[in-house]
């Protein structure tokens, strides 16, 4: 299926990645896990995303899925769907470098009356060569701006 114009800067990211991360935040004890992320061409402007992570027992932890948009002129946009009971709109910028790009949002958060109060996030995505990194911070439950996920993946499927 061909990839739209739009998204050729992010072509790299189609297919299945996978490595480990750390979770830390003040108000829980810091931890470790794996997560597996696929982003996927379906033919649109836009790479449809999905992502899970599991402890180090193999127990799953977190879903999200959403949408991965490059409208152009440098912008990127990302809308996930959690089902921790938020959605997250997430706007700004896209680099292009010599091994890939890097990516830095900053999101607005719709929190549902039953789910932990998330005010906003970050997020990034590094792409240098065949390594994949990605950061997400939050402002939650009565804290500022705080890192609170790192990873690395390395591509499954090419």
């Amino acid at each position: 299926m061909e990839l739209s114009d739009n998204l050729k800067p992010v072509e790299a990211l189609v297919g299945t990645w996978e490595g480990a991360g750390v979770g830390v935040y003040p108000t829980i004890k810091t931890f470790e896990y794996r997560e597996e992320i696929t982003f996927t061409n379906i033919g649109k402007p836009f790479l449809h995303y999905i992502q899970r992570t599991w402890n180090a027992e193999g127990m799953p932890m977190h879903t999200e899925t959403g949408y991965l948009r490059i409208p152009g002129n440098g912008t990127a946009e990302f809308i996930l769907a959690l089902p921790t009971g938020q959605t997250e709109l997430l706007e700004g910028t896209l680099e292009e470098t010599e091994g890939g790009f890097h990516i830095e949002l900053t999101g607005k958060v719709q929190n549902s009356a039953t789910a932990k109060q998330v005010d906003s996030t970050e997020r990034t995505f590094t792409l240098d060569g065949d390594r994949l990194r990605s950061t997400m911070g939050m402002a939650a439950v009565g804290v500022m701006m705080e890192n609170h996920l790192t990873a690395e993946y390395r591509r499954q499927d090419s």
